[in-house]
């Protein structure tokens, strides 16, 4: 049965392939919160063709308000945030290799594909790019929690512009202003 027919509502009585049959206590534009007894709350897409509605229910208002808009909002930048923007690597360094010695010469030394070493530093970059989003965005912190976590983030990018030198545009440079 199509998840988006009417009878679809809160209260309604639904079966699941897996989880058997559960009763819908919440729902949206996207998803479906249902209660299973031996699963618990589980969270289901609408667009999922698994579920079929064995008793209908009360329809809920399916008007858009300002906080539905905003939590629709806040899932989609949140899982957009994630994903990296391509990042060039100096053109001098690639192909080359990154070589770590110990002070001790009865040790090994460790050779590093330069590109694999410039990959781990662009993904720390974007780790504290999210890192700042969520601070920015958490709705418990106060304003002055925000700044102080700031500044640590600050701080972590002005320590890590020794490696600016492999970055091909000066835009991508991590900068601690």
């Amino acid at each position: 049965m199509d998840l988006n027919e009417p009878q679809l509502g809160i209260g309604a009585r639904i079966t699941h392939p897996s989880f058997g049959e559960g009763i819908v206590i919440d729902l949206d534009l996207s998803t479906l919160t249902v209660y299973f007894k031996g699963a618990g709350d589980k969270e289901i897409s609408r667009s999922f063709t698994g579920i079929k509605v064995i008793e209908g229910a009360r329809i809920p208002d399916t008007t858009l308000d300002m906080p539905a808009v905003e939590k629709a909002l806040k899932r989609v930048l949140k899982d957009m945030s994630d994903i990296s923007q391509p990042v060039d690597m100096a053109a001098k360094w690639k192909g080359g290799h990154l070589e770590i010695k110990p002070g001790n010469p009865d040790m090994q030394s460790k050779e590093v594909p330069i590109d694999t070493f410039f990959h781990k530093i662009v993904m720390v970059r974007d780790r504290l790019r999210v890192l700042e989003q969520n601070i920015n965005s958490h709705e418990k912190l106060d304003d002055g929690d925000k700044v102080h976590l700031q500044q640590y983030i600050t701080r972590a990018y002005g320590s890590l512009t020794t490696f600016n030198v492999l970055f091909a545009d000066k835009e991508d440079y991590f900068s601690s202003k």
